[in-house]
């Protein structure tokens, strides 16, 4: 078939980074497989694995293996993968042609989950470990950007209506408060990932202890091979397979990244409708084919497509853990293989471009400054109704005159499409002792802001700065251009 007519997956060609297409790639799942094979070997002969006073493991055995864990066949093991329908069995008579001294003795005492089951845990620990270095950096860009905008005024919004001012600054602070919860979270569930080890068929160790006619050495072995693939320990219980829960919780941490990105990205696309901020716009980007004028928000919104994708795959996650019978049953096996890997590539993609918009966000703040000048005579109204109060004027009567010129000065703005001239309605009543310098003092948005500025110090000084601190090897990173 031509390349051309062949499918080919979305993420490997347009979204994913190549980083995280390596870790779910046949190349890494493959080899990793081998050196499972290798481990399992190299720890039962240093466990002293014999055949009555001969060893059944050789050095030279372990180092036949060691030189072809990278050289894999395809072709071959397609032939012997139509013959057999079992993908572990090809590779293990694959490998053995490459390995005629230690073809005996690969994959012994083990069960196919051996070398899937424990492949899966060690991919996935490493592409936490892509997506942790990600949302480090992005809480460091979204950390500077609220820096530089904490004292610049801003609507906010309430159901998407104008409410009480806040900062540019100040609103960032909310996303990378999200982002902090999914880091910490990440963090818990890498650090308690663990292996499955070599339980053998229904998670008994049986085969291993009629090896080594040994109950201790089983479990030693276990030990052994989780030192040697980098992890602390192994699930002292399972079936022939770890607990699909393990999946289920971390996709539950891709789901969460993604419900934070969506989150973050769709205040991004109101902002842009409402020109305020806007996502990078490069020189001879087109905004649209029919109307060249347009700037559209087209990477916020596929921040939005992919997190959709990644949030409704939870639940199949969740689902294939509660399908599980009793030790094993094999109708996880077609949904991990998709649902996992393009989970974590569609949340590498995700953090890439949050990331890359980030770090281009455009502030527009003569827009800001004009919605919030719109806005504000409506904002001064509860500062003028409490001052009144407190010069003795009785409340219910100042509220109800305000709200009545509140009304007049809707119905100017809404239907006769004229400025907002509640304040100079307001001034214009002498009870108020609302005088022009007042009226000015009351128009001024740094009255309207809190403590904005004053929380995002705090919140970057206190709840980022150590994170950042902690993780600074990880800082420094360059996303290219998103297409």
């Amino acid at each position: 078939m031509d390349d051309k007519n062949k499918y080919i997956s979305p993420f490997s060609i347009r979204y994913a980074s190549k980083e995280m297409q390596f870790l779910f790639s046949p190349n890494n799942k493959y080899s990793t497989w081998r050196k499972l094979w290798v481990t399992l070997a190299e720890s039962e002969m240093e466990l002293g694995l014999k055949e009555g006073s001969k060893p059944v493991i050789e050095k030279d055995m372990i180092d036949e293996m060691k030189e072809h864990i990278n050289d894999i066949d395809y072709d071959i093991v397609s032939e012997y993968e139509n013959k057999f329908h079992h993908d572990v069995m090809s590779h293990i008579y694959e490998f053995g042609l490459k390995c005629p001294k230690a073809k005996g003795i690969i994959h012994l005492g083990a069960t196919s989950a051996y070398v899937t089951d424990n492949t899966d845990i060690i991919i996935m620990r490493d592409a936490l470990k892509v997506l942790k270095k990600k949302l480090v950096n992005l809480i460091s860009i979204l950390s500077k950007f609220a820096c530089e905008y904490k004292a610049l005024p801003t609507l906010s919004y309430t159901h998407f209506q104008p409410a009480q001012p806040s900062t540019v600054g100040k609103r960032a602070t909310l996303w990378i408060q999200d982002f902090l919860v999914d880091l910490k979270d990440l963090d818990y569930i890498c650090s308690s990932l663990k292996l499955l080890g070599s339980k053998g068929t229904t998670g008994t160790q049986a085969s291993f202890k009629e090896l080594f006619g040994d109950d201790y050495l089983p479990v030693k072995l276990d030990k052994l091979i989780a030192e040697k693939m980098g992890f602390s320990d192994t699930y002292t219980v399972s079936g022939q397979t770890y607990s699909r829960k393990v999946d289920s919780r971390v996709y539950n941490i891709l789901s969460a990244i993604a419900s934070s990105a969506a989150k973050m990205s769709n205040d991004i696309r109101l902002l842009q409708h409402l020109r305020e901020i806007e996502e990078p716009f490069t020189k001879h980007q087109i905004g649209s084919s029919a109307m060249p004028y347009k700037r559209n928000p087209i990477l916020s919104e596929r921040i939005d497509s992919l997190a959709r994708f990644v949030i409704s795959s939870a639940t199949s996650a969740n689902f294939t853990h509660a399908s599980q019978w009793l030790e094993r049953t094999l109708d996880d096996s077609a949904n991990r293989r998709i649902v996992i890997s393009e989970g974590f590539l569609a949340v590498d993609a995700i953090l890439d471009l949050e990331i890359y918009i980030s770090s281009g966000l455009v502030v527009n703040k003569k827009i800001i400054e004009k919605h919030l000048k719109d806005e504000l005579p409506f904002m001064i109204t509860e500062n003028i109704l409490m001052d009144n109060v407190k010069n003795g004027k009785d409340r219910q009567n100042v509220h109800e005159e305000i709200r009545k010129l509140s009304l007049e000065t809707l119905k100017r703005v809404k239907e006769d499409g004229l400025d907002n001239d509640l304040f100079l309605k307001i001034s214009s009543i002498k009870e108020l002792g609302i005088d022009k310098a007042k009226m000015d003092e009351y128009l001024k948005p740094d009255k309207y802001i809190g403590i904005s500025i004053q929380q995002v110090d705090f919140f970057l000084n206190n709840d980022v700065k150590s994170i950042l601190e902690e993780n600074k090897e990880l800082l420094g990173i360059e996303i290219p251009i998103a297409k």
